[in-house]
């Protein structure tokens, strides 16, 4: 049985590869347009919206530090509950900016624009929303000892 840190990191090896997968897919070509959402490829140099563009290369550094220190966090509260969400959002995080090492920037690709034009975005950013809610939830509905 793995112990809960060893779950946190297969939970962030499992992210980060499945996002890495996908995302490669785009990277080599992938292509496809409908009238709501088109799935294209984008190299985002800031973060969502892409915010915080002006800060070029330091971006990805400063991203590598927040991780380590939601990371480190986390593992210094010895809190089970959050690992699984952590785990998530450590995972996500460090696909993106393994992109921002790679490519230049985050490989994002898919396009809303079914009744309004929406940021292009990706599966990490999906999963880091998921893990930040999970996370409040998580909080919200905490017990006082």
């Amino acid at each position: 049985m793995l112990k809960p840190v060893g779950i946190l990191l297969a939970v962030m090896l499992v992210v980060f590869s499945a996002d890495q997968a996908l995302k490669n897919v785009f990277v080599e070509g992938f292509r496809y347009y409908t009238n709501c959402i088109d799935l294209i490829l984008v190299f985002n140099k800031g973060v969502a919206f892409s915010m915080f563009a002006f800060l070029a290369e330091s971006l990805k550094w400063l991203q590598l530090a927040l991780l380590a220190g939601v990371l480190g966090y986390t593992l210094w509260l010895k809190e089970n509950r959050y690992f699984i969400p952590v785990g998530i959002m450590v995972g996500a995080g460090l696909s993106n900016v393994v992109d921002r090492f790679i490519h230049g920037g985050v490989v994002d690709y898919v396009y809303w624009h079914c009744g309004f034009n929406f940021a292009v975005f990706n599966l990490a950013d999906v999963m880091i929303d998921i893990a930040v809610v999970w996370l409040l939830i998580l909080n919200y509905t905490a017990k006082e000892a």
